[in-house]
């Protein structure tokens, strides 16, 4: 890999949104679950704003059936906003939602055969140009003045080039529901080496307790290792396990992200979320913060 090609500008990103949301049915059945609502904004709506605010401007959904809603909500809604104009309503809420026809590609993922596959799928749209890869699931919130998760990384991949994954420390014992990172050397306070990947390895096993979260900018050649690739953890072909094969072939850093992750995959974690940014809005921190206390009196 030529210094120049290490270093072109992230510029494309692939979400993979294909799965089915068990864990969220009924609410699931005929809604996407990345469409689910953090209040008043679909989880899908978090990532691509995060996505936009790093300066991409592509966005590729690898989808499946009954996904539909995903491209529809960043359609213009003509009916909608024709309406709200004839009522003299401002259509600013609805500014995040529209994107420019080409500037978002959706392809099928027509079997479920796990995240390596997902990002395959999307090969073609990717070309050969360095991308991202979101996972919806998986909100990250910067912290109060900072930038978002993504806008960290690039920093880091303008900084260093090659290959920038996003990891965040969790305890020890949660370590096997995880990718998880083997570091390398400390570059600075926010930057480290990878050394190694491993997929959801048994606690006794980890390298580190330093997760991989839901962020990833890589080089196009893990298109070609997971072309080949065999199916891994799980019977899935692992986006960790081509990782791994291209450490020491490129450079390969992990960005400890100044912010929080909120695990949305979950119904705890979608709770969670739901109520720490309801308490931070300036139209209902009141309102919730005096409802939380009081169900807790209750309780």
């Amino acid at each position: 890999m030529t210094e120049a090609a290490n270093r072109k500008p992230i510029k494309k990103a692939v979400f993979p949104v294909a799965g089915l949301g068990t864990r969220f049915l009924p609410a699931t059945k005929a809604i996407p679950k990345e469409m689910l609502p953090i209040i008043d904004r679909p989880l899908i709506q978090y990532a691509v704003d995060e996505a936009r605010e790093a300066g991409i401007e592509q966005l590729i959904f690898v989808t499946g059936r009954g996904k539909s809603a995903l491209v529809e909500h960043f359609d213009m809604a003509f009916e909608l906003e024709k309406t709200m104009a004839d009522r003299h309503k401002s259509l600013e809420v609805l500014e995040p939602t529209r994107i420019q026809p080409g500037n978002l590609v959706a392809v099928r993922q027509q079997v479920p055969m796990g995240l390596g596959h997902a990002i395959w799928c999307a090969r073609a749209i990717v070309g050969d140009e360095p991308f991202a890869i979101f996972l919806p699931d998986e909100l990250m919130i910067a912290h109060q003045g900072g930038g978002g998760c993504m806008k960290q990384m690039v920093e880091a991949y303008n900084a260093h080039g090659g290959n920038v994954i996003s990891v965040l420390e969790v305890p020890e014992a949660e370590v096997s529901s995880y990718g998880v990172i083997a570091p390398g050397a400390q570059v600075s306070a926010q930057v480290t080496e990878v050394a190694g990947l491993v997929e959801k390895p048994r606690r006794e096993e980890a390298p580190s307790n330093l997760i991989i979260s839901g962020r990833y900018i890589l080089q196009p050649e893990v298109m070609r290792v997971l072309e080949g690739q065999a199916a891994g953890a799980g019977g899935e072909i692992q986006l960790t396990d081509a990782m791994a094969r291209m450490i020491g072939q490129q450079p390969f850093h992990a960005v400890t992200f100044n912010g929080r992750r909120f695990d949305c995959g979950s119904k705890t974690g979608f709770v969670e979320a739901t109520l720490a940014l309801a308490l931070e809005r300036d139209d209902m921190a009141d309102e919730v913060r005096a409802m939380a206390k009081r169900l807790l009196a209750q309780g």
